[in-house]
């Protein structure tokens, strides 16, 4: 379960990192920031 739940966040991150380059907004590249690290926690580390 853990793997899917970072597998979501990490593609939430990037639909949101492709968001930051169309506006720049500071709130959004903290959840993208939050976002690939809980991603990388539960997805790569077990």
């Amino acid at each position: 379960m853990k793997k899917l739940i970072g597998l979501v966040a990490l593609c939430i991150a990037i639909g949101m990192l492709l968001m930051l380059f169309m506006t720049n907004r500071f709130v959004g590249l903290v959840l993208i920031v939050l976002l690939l690290l809980i991603g990388y926690n539960y997805f790569c580390c077990s």
